[in-house]
């Protein structure tokens, strides 16, 4: 389990989780990235990437 960094909601990890996976917090919608941390798995936030449009 971890904190939501923007609205310190617990966001649960699964147990299968992989480095580089993307969780979503259950309560605001911000997506983090998980990323190995010294006890489990840290979170950071995700990269959005915008649509392009060929512009």
């Amino acid at each position: 389990m971890s904190k939501c960094e923007e609205c310190d909601a617990d966001i649960s990890i699964p147990s299968d989780a992989l480095e580089g996976e993307i969780v979503t917090c259950p309560e605001c919608g911000a997506s983090f990235e998980l990323s190995k941390g010294s006890s489990g798995f840290d979170l950071k936030p995700a990269q959005t990437v915008g649509e392009d449009w060929g512009q």
